[in-house]
């Protein structure tokens, strides 16, 4: 009797092995895919950082949160602390993609990729790879919707000159600046666009110092990019000034002054390159954002549809 018992025992722990052996594997195997992300600045920047957390939430709610969760850091403008954040999602193991997002971060990424060759790696706004199969790039063509908001504001403009307030003279930044510059001559070539990058993305001082400077010399219309802008958004509120944006949506907070904005939707290319993790791709490809693709749309502020929910579509 007490040797039957003894193998009802051994049996009923060989059971639960075998049952913990099957479950414990599921917790860290499972269908969910987990995504890390780095941005310079915060989420609510109106800008280039929340472009990409906003993307992560439509995937999110697109896919489910049983199948889709993300970790975001903000506010890492010191490309050092990036380092370390992006180090340490890589050798966890726990990602299935690592973002950083900002092209300041490429360095790192060159760097580190090849030290985690399973593990899959995304920046932007750029297209090199730097030849690695775990390394996507993605970047916007911003010139597109820069083109169209200088050609509404060459079409605006009373005074004809329109002020722009640009960061670094680099990425997607100089390509929108580009493009606007480009759609103000071809709808106003009499028009004057003065030109002022600050050197930084986030300095909001500076940027409003600047702003400041084009209204003085006779703006009645102001445009700029980066997470900077939301100086001179204020300042061309209280001087009636007309603001036309990019990157995110900013008819919150430029109120009857917006014009007309150029929205990032990082999602069109993400999603892409989820279906291609899953499939076994890690990397090796770079991705545009533009408006024919739907990763660029155009809404309108305020000043142009009071009423919410007024855009361009894709």
């Amino acid at each position: 009797m007490l040797k039957s018992y003894k193998k009802l025992v051994q049996l009923s722990v060989l059971v639960l092995s075998l049952v913990l052996l099957s479950v414990l594997p599921l917790s860290a195997q499972d269908d969910v895919f987990r995504v890390a992300a780095v941005a310079p600045s915060a989420t609510n920047d109106l800008a280039f950082s929340q472009s990409m957390y906003d993307a992560l939430l439509a995937i999110q709610t697109e896919l489910g949160e049983d199948n889709f969760q993300f970790d975001f850091q903000d506010g890492t403008f010191i490309i050092d602390d990036a380092a370390v954040a992006l180090r340490e999602w890589a050798a966890s193991g726990d990602y299935d993609l690592v973002i950083a997002h900002g092209s300041q971060f490429g360095s790192i990424l060159q760097e580190l990729a090849p030290e985690f060759p399973d593990v899959s790696f995304a920046w932007g706004t750029d297209e090199d790879t730097f030849g690695l199969d775990n390394v996507f790039a993605y970047t916007a063509a911003s010139d597109e919707g820069g083109f169209i908001n200088g050609a509404m504001a060459g079409l605006l403009t009373e005074t004809g000159i329109i002020g722009v307030v640009g960061p670094i003279e680099v990425g997607d930044a100089k390509l929108y600046v580009d493009g606007f510059v480009a759609g103000v001559a071809e709808t106003n070539p009499d028009a004057t666009v003065n030109v002022t990058y600050i050197q930084s993305f986030s300095d909001v001082p500076l940027a409003t110092e600047a702003a400041e400077t084009h209204i003085a010399n006779g703006a009645d219309i102001l445009t700029g990019t980066a997470q900077m802008v939301v100086g001179p958004i204020a300042l061309a509120k209280e001087n009636g000034v007309l603001w036309f944006g990019t990157q995110a949506s900013q008819g919150d907070i430029s109120e009857a002054s917006g014009v007309i904005f150029q929205v990032y939707r990082w999602e069109v290319v993400l999603l892409d390159m989820i279906e291609q993790i899953q499939s076994g791709t890690l990397g090796g490809q770079a991705y545009e954002i533009n408006l024919d693709n739907g990763g660029l749309v155009m809404e309108f502020g305020q000043a142009v549809c009071p009423s919410s929910g007024c855009g361009l579509g894709n």
